[in-house]
């Protein structure tokens, strides 16, 4: 992708906090992140999970958890968060790996159910109130992602939010790589023709558990983010309506595009936002909403744009 185009996203990001709420930001950035994670294990490997909140949410009470009472600071919360979902994702993916289609992503969802019965029933985990205020604490001992600024007469979280965009950039960025590394394109041929793949000489499930676990890993890191800026780990983000989302959001971003998951977290999100006065309405609107863009975009916003790019025909030769 377009260099420029890439600095233009990346100032835009610097630019956020002073344009837009910035807590509405962070979980944009957050969703964007879970979102780019599970696109990672569907729209290059081709497997679809029903289980993802297990990593989120997971990950989220565990970063909580430690952050608040074992005195973790928050970027060692959210690097053993991650490992922490990156095991699940190693358990789950070796349980899971060999089956395919509706049989994986069946027994996906069964395992996350057990980690939301775990959420819901341990001692540590708060039951159906969560894990509530949970600090934000000081990164590296030095900055307090607390502090709050005023600018113009506005208060502005920039310590946390910049601690959250970091996150974004370096998730993002491990994605980016993957996919365009020589792993991301035997993903791509698995994906699109497994018994070749096999044939061909690549050990095809160790590959896919490779993506599981790394997309676990990014999805945990997201919940793990999550729980700080909203210091809260609670039930929503281990049940199967948040791994619906993600799957949602991927679906109408694009799926296999790079860009696309990040389109479509920033659609549900805002969507959300701006139609929480209707409430429990929120899920039917989308729902059209969804139905709709399906129909009007086969490949997702992000896919029809690149679509319709690749097949412009030349300008004719002046």
């Amino acid at each position: 992708m377009n260099r420029k185009l890439w600095a233009a996203l990346f100032l835009a990001g610097l630019a956020a906090p002073f344009l837009i709420y910035p807590v509405f930001v962070m979980q944009l950035l957050c969703f964007a992140l879970f979102a780019c994670a599970f696109n990672l294990l569907i729209g290059y490997t081709g497997l679809l999970s029903f289980g993802h909140a297990a990593f989120f949410g997971g990950a989220a009470y565990v970063t909580g958890y430690l952050v608040k009472n074992a005195g973790l600071t928050p970027e060692l919360g959210v690097i053993v968060g991650t490992l922490a979902a990156g095991l699940m994702g190693y358990i789950f993916g070796i349980l899971t790996i060999r089956r395919q289609g509706i049989y994986f992503a069946m027994i996906t969802l069964a395992l996350a159910q057990v980690i939301y019965f775990i959420a819901l029933k341990a001692p540590f985990t708060g039951g159906e109130d969560g894990l509530q205020d949970v600090p934000r604490g000081m990164f590296l001992g030095l900055v307090d992602l607390g502090h709050t600024y005023h600018v113009a007469g506005k208060p502005l979280e920039l310590n946390l939010y910049y601690f959250v965009f970091i996150i974004f950039c370096i998730g993002f960025w491990i994605i980016h790589r993957a996919i365009h590394s020589p792993f991301g394109q035997i993903l791509k041929a698995i994906r699109e023709n497994e018994p070749r793949a096999i044939s061909l000489g690549y050990k095809v499930e160790r590959l896919k558990l490779l993506a599981f676990v790394i997309s676990a890993s990014l999805a945990g890191t997201a919940g793990a983010t999550k729980s700080l800026v909203f210091q809260l780990a609670s039930l929503t983000d281990v049940s199967w309506h948040t791994s619906g989302e993600v799957v949602l959001m991927t679906l109408l971003g694009g799926l296999g595009t790079v860009l696309g998951p990040v389109v479509g977290a920033f659609t549900v999100v805002a969507l959300q936002a701006e139609l929480s006065a209707f409430g429990s309405w929120v899920t039917v609107v989308i729902g059209i909403t969804f139905v709709v863009c399906v129909l009007s975009f086969r490949r997702g916003f992000v896919g029809e744009v690149l679509e319709k790019i690749r097949t412009r025909p030349p300008k004719p030769n002046d």
